[in-house]
């Protein structure tokens, strides 16, 4: 969830080129989106690098995102010439969240449905609003980019906050540097962890229990030795290790990739995955509820100066 602005060290866009995972190089093939655009998608190969490009942000989710993610996504889908993709973050940090201080916080906006048949949110109130948004860019979101018929990598660097690790959850592999960081903090805001659950599935229940009740941060070495990351890379090495990983995947045949990624995600659904986050997205909205009537709004009065000073 938490995100915004990162302080007076906020602009890093130059660092981009180093930390981000994507192609960012300005002879980079296919380089398709504007350099202020929300998302960068670039192609090189048979490797689509989907790049978040909020750097001053620290990449937080706003809708506008969400949804260029989303058609980046359907892009590398339906380009025959893919067949892997990478999902990266411009800047010192992967992403360290939703959009909830931004100056360019979207929440209130309406925006084309993709992820769902819940209705507009932006003309509801109360709950109504809050179910209904949530249903279609977070959860709904998250499930219809895992279900990519191509397989994911996320390159993760910095900051991998609530929001951030959805992403990266929906991803087949994650690769990340040594100095990547992951956390789900939102307890804090008396909230059961961020909307797509996937927290006991990734990591052992007992693991996730400690990540959630304490808000502490887990490096990419504890990541890695829970099994939620496959590989911890030097940070200057992450965006050509991850390449390098992309490509050996592509040479795979397209189709055998799909039904493997299908066969696996079969799998986790039949351990719960997916009815356990409906029951757990019920409970979050239990919290928002409870929130809203009880404290100075549905985040539990923890806006972002709080959940820094807490250490999230």
């Amino acid at each position: 969830m938490p995100a915004a602005h990162d302080g007076p060290d906020a602009p890093d866009a130059p660092d981009a080129p180093d930390a981000s995972g994507g192609l960012s190089a300005p002879d980079a093939p296919d380089a398709l989106e504007a350099p202020e655009a929300p998302v960068r998608y670039e192609k090189r190969g048979p490797v689509a690098t989907v790049t978040m490009n909020r750097p001053d942000y620290r990449n937080a989710q706003n809708s506008a995102m969400t949804y260029a993610l989303d058609r980046a996504f359907y892009r590398a889908a339906d380009d025959n010439e893919v067949k892997t993709v990478v999902l990266a973050g411009a800047g010192k940090h992967f992403s360290a969240g939703h959009d909830i201080g931004t100056p360019e916080r979207d929440s209130h906006l309406p925006f084309e449905r993709r992820a769902g048949l819940w209705w507009d949110h932006s003309d509801k109130e109360g709950a109504e609003s809050r179910y209904a948004r949530e249903s279609e860019v977070y959860l709904g979101m998250c499930r219809r980019w895992r279900e990519l018929p191509k397989p994911v990598v996320a390159s993760v660097q910095g900051a991998c906050v609530a929001g951030g690790l959805m992403l990266a959850w929906v991803c087949d592999l994650i690769v990340a540097s040594e100095d990547a960081f992951f956390a789900d903090p939102v307890v804090r805001m008396g909230i059961p962890g961020v909307e797509y659950f996937a927290h006991p599935w990734v990591m052992p229940p007992r693991v996730a229990k400690e990540f959630l009740f304490t808000g502490d941060r887990m490096s990419a070495r504890r990541a890695y030795e829970v099994g939620m990351v496959n590989r911890v890379v030097p940070r200057e090495e992450l965006a050509q290790r991850t390449q390098e990983l992309a490509l050996r995947i592509a040479e795979m045949p397209r189709l055998g990739l799909a039904l493997t990624k299908r066969a696996v995600n079969q799998a986790e659904d039949l351990q719960g995955l997916h009815t356990g986050m409906d029951s757990v997205f019920g409970l979050h909205h239990l919290a928002h509820a409870h929130n809203a009537e009880t404290a100075p709004d549905a985040l539990g009065g923890m806006d972002i100066r709080a959940m820094k000073k807490a250490g999230g």
